[in-house]
């Protein structure tokens, strides 16, 4: 399917492809029929399991490739999380049979790799309070080189392949590769569908994707950069990078991720950005900061090049930077 980076674009696929099984999983037997919404154990559970089952297949296949994934297994390891820890060995042992505990939590470990000239970065778990809410959430892997991601994949388990809300079907995936373009299957299928953005401007037709979670953004400032923009279209709010995919498939054309009041000094961690990125412009769209400059990869785990992430259909985009720079949203708040 891809005259590049094949190998590193099949595993991908796998990888977050079994991830978001053992995930659904999780989420259908210890969110929606077991626990509250109030407990957060069981997205903490899915996390760790998914980032112990990607990093392994990691190991297997790319031996020498460092991971910069987001947990660590040391509060796993304190006497009051035996539970927690034993749910995660089980749920890993359901891929990996064999596996110890110290197995699982050497795995984990894993993704405290550095980044490098090449490496790999992972959110097992992107968007932990739509898992909570039995709705959208993400595993997103991508390859870094050099500073620039080249490959992404995001596995959805409750987005069909029309990017629509589906938590009783099998998922979808994304997988992406520079210059390659975004693809689409349906989890466990082999009917891949190029993804495209829109050439959507008219603000009548223009959608917003958003997040539920106001602290990660400044819900005030999205507003009047709405209203400035004359989008007049209900925003569409949504969890995690599964926004990425949806635009990418033309469900919408814009998304923002500006710097909340209270926490003025946050940068983006990398692995919140990099797969979504690739599948944006991929598929035809753009991705930037607030200030129209690149996202910048170089730098560690986070984007301190950065402020903010302003994603599009491309054909918008210049406007929408406009728009942010006029109401302010360009800059960090003081």
């Amino acid at each position: 399917m891809f005259s590049s980076y094949q190998k590193e674009a099949a595993f991908a696929l796998q990888a977050v492809g079994e991830a978001a099984r053992l995930c659904q999983k999780i989420q259908q037997e210890m969110v929606l029929k077991a626990l509250s919404k109030e407990d957060r154990s069981p997205v903490t559970v899915a996390d760790f399991a998914s980032q112990a089952v990607i990093a392994h297949m990691l190991q297997e296949q790319f031996p020498d490739e460092p991971l910069v994934g987001e947990e660590a297994s040391h509060s796993l390891q304190l006497p009051e999380q035996a539970d927690k820890r034993k749910a995660v060995e089980k749920y890993v042992r359901q891929v990996f049979p064999q596996a110890s505990g110290g197995d699982v939590l050497a795995w984990i470990d894993t993704g405290a790799g550095e980044p490098a000239d090449r490496f790999w970065t992972l959110d097992p778990i992107d968007g932990t309070k739509g898992f909570l809410r039995g709705q959208q959430y993400a595993v997103a892997l991508a390859l870094i080189e050099k500073g620039e991601v080249v490959v992404g994949a995001l596995g959805m388990p409750n987005l069909n392949t029309k990017m629509e809300e589906d938590p009783d079907g099998d998922g979808s995936l994304v997988i992406a590769v520079r210059g390659e373009g975004s693809w689409v299957v349906e989890a466990g299928g082999s009917d891949f569908a190029r993804m495209q953005v829109t050439s959507r401007v008219d603000p009548a037709t223009v959608r917003v994707l958003r997040s539920y979670e106001s602290g990660h953004t400044n819900v005030s400032q999205i507003d009047i950069f709405i209203e400035k923009m004359g989008i007049t279209h209900e925003p569409v709010r949504m969890d995690s990078q599964a926004k990425f995919a949806v635009l990418a498939a033309g469900r919408g054309e814009l998304i923002l991720r500006l710097i909340s009041p209270s926490r003025p000094d946050y940068h983006e961690k990398i692995w919140d950005q990099a797969a979504g990125s690739i599948v944006i412009e991929e598929a035809g769209g753009k991705v930037t900061d607030l200030t129209g400059r690149k996202l910048d990869f170089t730098r560690g785990s986070e984007l301190l090049g950065n402020t903010g992430v302003l994603v599009s259909n491309s054909a918008l985009h210049e406007a929408a930077l406009a728009a942010l720079k006029a109401v302010g949203a360009d800059q960090r708040p003081s």
